[in-house]
């Protein structure tokens, strides 16, 4: 095995992939993506009782994109300012509180500005954890860590949606449940606050300046933004529309985040081995497929919960390989904008796809979310593979 690559700017890099460096981000991720994927039904749902239409639950859900692309430039000098690890836990707090004021709020235009803490925190949390394992992981086991990282993720993800099923949707219980389990992910980084990577000086240009050096990386993470908000946030909708349960219809989301759990690995050791481009446009591709398939098998239980795994594990690798690729080109103060700059097109995805995805589905009932995230695969894959061959005639 080749030595670890030389840390960047000074950062610390693990020589183990059991380093308590990297163990306290990808501990606090499984725990804030159990609440977050609890939250993110839970609203959807909640919105549609009171007879919110798809169109208007889109719209709020899209208040995360706004909130994102506000929040974001203030990752670094937050992180800079207080530390990574104390950052974080002050994003955290924010997000537990705006969950909870979202039972303790009850008019429909208030939820706007709730979007707006509620999901600016998110993204302050999930710029920082990232670059947290980018500026810690030596880069030829990158893609692994990465993959590790979205496994347990996704795993967090998988069980939001149980513990709703289990706890239900009325009361306060289930807002004061996910509030708890995102404090807890708080504990890890603040543990590990010895090991934190620290953002000393500044990127050598603008975050908007690394969309276009990267493009391929960026515009996967808005097209995984835009895909993965969507389902999230409407796939309970769409279960109900079909004609399932509400608890049925929550799994649809567990099943996405199953097919996360199982494909991040694989293809994060096909990251540290294979050119990340092609990897990318075979997500986008396989993404495509996946989402033009729910149509096809939605009367049909078993088989809708197949290709949703299917679909989830292939649309997660745009977001995991995405930001592998960008970790390998990047370090220091650069490496932190690049990952906020990854963070922010992402952002612009979940403003997009909520909204894009609410208009399809009260436009091709009941099945324009799969039709609206088809799009935005193919549209991605066209993308890629046009830099590609640019790129080569370049």
């Amino acid at each position: 095995m080749s030595p670890p690559s030389p840390a960047p700017s000074g950062q610390p890099v693990v020589s183990s992939l059991m380093s308590p460096a990297l163990i306290a981000p990808i501990a606090a991720s499984f725990t804030f993506g159990a609440g977050l994927s609890l939250a993110f039904p839970l609203l959807a749902l909640l919105l549609q009782s009171r007879g919110i239409s798809g169109t208007w639950i889109g719209l709020n859900t899209a208040m995360a994109g706004v909130a994102a692309i506000l929040a974001t430039p203030i990752a670094a000098p937050l992180a800079r300012r207080f530390g990574t690890a104390r950052s974080f836990a002050i994003s955290i707090l924010v997000v537990a509180v705006s969950l909870v004021l979202f039972y303790v709020v009850q008019p429909f235009w208030a939820w706007f500005p709730l979007r707006i803490t509620f999901h600016g925190g998110l993204t302050v949390m999930f710029v920082l954890s990232e670059f947290w394992i980018n500026a810690v992981v030596p880069s030829d086991r990158r893609g692994l860590a990465m993959g590790i990282y979205g496994t347990v993720l996704s795993l967090g993800f998988a069980a939001g949606p149980i513990m709703l099923g289990l706890v239900g949707t009325e009361g306060a219980a289930p807002f004061l449940l996910g509030a708890a389990v995102l404090l807890v992910s708080t504990a890890p980084m603040l543990f590990a606050r010895a090991h934190e990577p620290r953002i000393e000086g500044h990127a050598r240009t603008s975050i908007l300046r690394f969309v276009t050096i990267t493009p391929i990386a960026t515009f996967a993470a808005f097209s995984f933004g835009a895909i993965e908000s969507g389902a999230a946030s409407l796939l309970p909708v769409y279960g109900v529309e079909l004609g399932y349960g509400v608890s049925s219809a929550a799994m649809l989301v567990a099943a996405l985040a199953f097919g996360n759990v199982f494909s991040q690995v694989p293809l994060g050791l096909l990251a540290d081995r294979i050119d990340r481009r092609m990897l990318l446009l075979g997500c986008g591709v396989c993404g495509t497929i996946g989402a033009a398939l729910v149509p096809v098998v939605s009367g049909h239980w078993f088989w809708l919960l197949a290709v949703m795994f299917f679909w989830g594990g292939t649309v997660a690798g745009l977001y995991t390989v995405g930001l592998t690729h960008l970790g390998a080109r990047f370090t220091g103060p650069d490496l932190a904008s690049a990952n906020a700059a990854f963070i922010m097109m992402y952002s612009v995805g979940v403003l997009v796809g909520p909204a894009a995805m609410g208009v399809g589905l009260d436009l091709w009932h009941p099945h324009g979310i799969a039709i609206v995230a088809a799009a935005f695969s193919a549209a991605f894959s066209l993308l890629a593979l046009g830099r590609m061959l640019w790129s080569r005639q370049a």
